[in-house]
This record gives C-alpha cells, sequence and structure tokens, in this order.
C-alpha cells in the first residue's frame, strides 16, 4: 500500500472512529408509523432520547429504543477508553426507508378481491459526539 493511501485510510479510520451506527432491516411495521417515532428523537441526545422512546406508547418505539441501546454499543466497542457520559453523544442521524412489501389478497362482495399491502422498513441509526458537531 502507498503512503498517501494509507494516510488517508488512517484518517478515515480516525474519522469513523467518532461515529457509530446501526441498522435495522425488514422491521415490519409501516414506514409511515416508524418515521413518526423516527421524527421524535432526530437531533437529540442520547439520554433524552432513550427516555422519549421508553416512555412512548407506540409499539415503534420498543424497536427503536433496542436499536439505539445497540448503537451505543456499537460506540462503546470502538471507544473503549472513553466514558459514555464525557462524550455528548447525539443521534447525528436516522433514517426511514421502505422495505419488501408483502402482496395479500381478501375476499371482498361479488367475487372480487381487494389488494392488501403489509409493508416493512429498514431503520439506520447514526450517533455522533456533539463536540465534532460544533467544530464542523
Amino acid at each position: 500500500m502507498g503512503v498517501r493511501k494509507r494516510e488517508t485510510a488512517d484518517a478515515r479510520k480516525e474519522a469513523n472512529k467518532s461515529i457509530a451506527f446501526a441498522k435495522l432491516n425488514n422491521c415490519p411495521t409501516s414506514p409511515r408509523k416508524m418515521r413518526i417515532v423516527a421524527d421524535l428523537v432526530r437531533g437529540q441526545k442520547v439520554e433524552l432520547a432513550l427516555n422519549i422512546l421508553r416512555f412512548n406508547s407506540k409499539e415503534a418505539s420498543n424497536k427503536l429504543e433496542k436499536l439505539l441501546l445497540s448503537a451505543i454499543a456499537n460506540w462503546q466497542a470502538k471507544n473503549a477508553e472513553e466514558s459514555l457520559e464525557d462524550a455528548g453523544l447525539i443521534v447525528k442521524e436516522i433514517r426511514v426507508d421502505g422495505g419488501a412489501m408483502l402482496k395479500r389478497l381478501r375476499p371482498a362482495p361479488q367475487g372480487r378481491a381487494h389488494r392488501i399491502r403489509k409493508r416493512s422498513n429498514h431503520v439506520t441509526i447514526v450517533l455522533g459526539s456533539n463536540n465534532n458537531t460544533q467544530s464542523n
């Protein structure tokens, strides 16, 4: 490997050390319902986001809480020497994309059929430290 390539790879590794992410694929909830809960925690501090998700009554909040805890664990695995409280982690990005759709048919009157679309979604959470967002 060349020197320039190694230097850019090391710089990329250092930049990626401050962020952590987690993905949830094929979650059997409609993307619209999941986005309502995701909008509540976007840009919030991690501790506040966990409290919001823990005390929200929607079903999607349980899945997002578990995903957020996974992203926090991923950050701790990358940064073993740093403490979580001092890092000032925030939910930098949360993205809800549509997933695969199960198509079913329901019988309707007069020999017809109505299509039922059972939607799913993909959720991505990116955590970043508060210190980096202020300097950029």
